[in-house]
């Protein structure tokens, strides 16, 4: 990404500026029509794409060149001519009427220059796949096999990506489009009011001083700042830089320490409230409120985070490492004085539940950042300080807004030609219909499709492809997708491309394979709960009371035990068997069947009391001499 200075700079700043604006506007008053509203986000942000990143490694990082303003100003004008000649377009019958010319080289037009645009933000993964499928539209009929499709020309290929709400501008730009800007300026509030930082001090204050005291510091934090960041590779250089040094002092290795802030880091995106984009597209997806996202996803991602803080304290234990000493964090009392701190977030939880819009939630959660910036005389905000915040949250929206549009190819290809119908016909034949092995595929799918791509791509993509073979067998709806949604996050610890433990990595001086096989095994619970929760909905708080509380007791026991047995160590270190006893009750706490479950559960608790016993024994006595 280019660091522009002199007036390049300031053109960005106004321009970015005006974009939020213009979403705050959408916000409070209301957006425009689904279709326009979509052209003209693309169309303010499409251009910032060839602005700050170059085309190419050599190209000038300092400044824009000609050519880039030349094609930054070329990709609106689709956008600008659905605006002109928007009663036109949405009165004509599609698959009817046939394009105009115009219509026809625009709609060529914003794909060629969508796809460079995403070589650039995103990489060329996402790009690869998008261009694939729209070939696939064009060229599917010439296919040999159960993969032949269906004959279409290039006007109905290009009215499909262009002119309909199947494509560029289907679901997933719709969220980026108001949403999502929507909840990026909220965050760039947050962090101009203080409570960004004080996310910080909140966990330094009440983790420092407990075993491998900055582990617990970068556990913490990460998950109060990843909850409305939204970005695992952010969330590591916001919170790494102080957290990751501060292990390697008092005795973690460098690849441990940027493994946990990696892990750390990518829970955030599952961590509610706002959950980062995805979250918003599963509410759209699923046709339900946001807040039922929020409901679903706070259990996995309380015992995600607990099973990270039981890992890193058994790490510590072993290594006999001890906290941070009281002097050298911040006073329990100071921290709790700015407790008021936290009025955003809970204003902004508050009225989504009690049925207000995300939209208008994130607006006034703005307003109440602004109050709670008031009685701080360093961070007040007056007009520049929320100009400043405002292009603070937008100037993070290029990514999510072109890997939303770009994935709208990958679905237009799927609406048009009915390949994931054929998709799920392949898997279903593959596995045999047997749920297992259909989950185990489609979790392999989602982590190769995160490995390159935001987390957002990756969702939209896996959701398109793996969700619809999941509901075929059985599977709840927002078990199917949260079972997605979990994968495309973790693709960001998992090597071979891992980013979030590479950015770690580069922060802690370390090995960045070494990091990221450390970061599975300190997330390796979150590879399991997926599976948990599509066979017990329960711990998605979806059953009545007695079955949610069941299934999320049995999943937390599951884990303990899956933590003792990776990390060897109870209050001694265990030998191969006892850990292997606990690796058996433990997979037996997560099956479905629910005697097989509370033998699990039961057998993880009495061996856990047993060795507890028997440590404190070898304990007392004495050594020999």
């Amino acid at each position: 990404m280019r660091k522009l200075s002199g007036s390049s700079q300031k053109f960005m700043y106004v321009y970015f500026v005006v974009i939020g604006l213009f979403h705050l506007y959408t916000s409070v008053f209301g957006a425009y029509e689904s279709y326009l509203q979509k052209n003209i986000h693309l169309g303010l942000v499409l251009p910032t794409a060839f602005f700050l990143f170059p085309m190419f490694k050599k190209a000038p990082m300092d400044r824009v060149p000609l050519y880039d303003w030349a094609l930054g100003a070329i990709s609106a004008i689709p956008s600008i001519y659905v605006i002109l000649n928007y009663d036109e377009i949405v009165m004509r019958i599609q698959q009817v009427d046939p394009l105009t010319a115009a219509q026809f080289w625009c709609g060529i037009l914003l794909f060629v220059l969508l796809l460079e645009g995403t070589r650039r933000v995103v990489g060329l993964p996402l790009t690869i796949i998008a261009f694939l499928f729209a070939a696939y539209m064009y060229f599917g009929q010439s296919l040999p096999g159960i993969m032949k499709g269906l004959s279409f020309s290039m006007s109905e290929v290009v009215e499909q990506v262009y002119l309909t709400d199947e494509g560029i501008f289907s679901m997933p730009l719709g969220v980026s489009a108001t949403l999502v800007a929507a909840f990026l300026i909220f965050g760039g509030f947050l962090e101009k009011c203080g409570t960004g930082p004080y996310f910080m001090e909140v966990a330094q204050a009440f983790t420092g001083t407990a075993p491998g005291g900055p582990a617990n510091i970068a556990v913490m934090s990460s998950c109060l700042f990843g909850s409305i960041s939204g970005s695992a590779v952010a969330n590591v250089y916001g919170t790494g830089t102080f957290t990751i040094p501060l292990m390697k002092k008092i005795g973690y290795p460098a690849h441990f320490a940027g493994a946990v802030e990696a892990v750390a880091s990518s829970g955030g995106q599952i961590m509610p409230p706002v959950m980062g984009a995805g979250a918003f597209l599963m509410a759209s997806f699923l046709g339900v409120p946001f807040v039922d996202i929020i409901i679903a996803a706070i259990t996995p991602a309380i015992i995600y985070y607990a099973a990270v803080f039981l890992m890193i304290r058994l790490e510590a234990m072993k290594r006999g490492l001890r906290g941070l000493s009281p002097e050298e964090l911040p006073d329990k009392r100071q921290v709790l004085k700015k407790a008021y701190l936290f009025l955003p977030i809970i204003g902004l939880v508050y009225f989504l539940f009690v049925g207000m819009t995300p939209m208008r939630a994130a607006a006034i959660g703005v307003v109440i950042s602004w109050l709670v910036s008031l009685p701080q005389p360093d961070k007040r905000m007056g007009p520049k300080a929320v100009i400043d915040a405002i292009y603070g949250g937008v100037k993070n929206i290029t990514l999510v807004c072109v890997a939303c549009a770009t994935a709208g190819i990958v679905l237009a290809s799927v609406s048009l030609t009915g390949v994931g119908v054929k998709l799920v016909g392949l898997v279903l034949a593959f596995t045999s219909g047997i749920p297992l092995l259909a989950l185990f595929l489609v979790m392999i799918v989602s982590l190769i499709l995160g490995m390159g791509l935001p987390t957002t791509g990756a969702y939209i993509l896996a959701s398109a492809l793996g969700v619809p073979i999941l509901t075929k067998l059985g599977f709840p709806a927002i078990s199917a997708h949260m079972f997605v949604f979990y994968y495309a996050i973790i693709s960001n610890i998992t090597p071979p491309v891992a980013l979030a433990a590479y950015a770690a990595a580069s922060i802690a001086g370390s090995e960045p394979n070494k990091t990221g096989f450390t970061a599975c095994k300190l997330g390796f619970l979150a590879f399991v709960t997926p599976f948990a929760f599509c066979y017990d909905p329960g711990i998605l708080l979806q059953g009545s009371m007695a079955t949610n509380l069941y299934g999320i007791l049995a999943c937390v026991v599951a884990c303990f035990g899956f933590g003792f047995a990776m990390m060897g160590y109870l209050n001694r270190n265990l030998v191969l068997w006892e850990r292997l006893v606990f690796v058996v009750f433990a997979v037996m706490g997560l099956s479905p069947s629910r005697l097989i479950t509370t033998v699990g559960a039961v057998g993880v608790i009495v061996t856990w009391i047993i060795l507890l016993k028997m440590g404190k024994k070898e304990a007392q006595t004495p050594a020999a001499a």
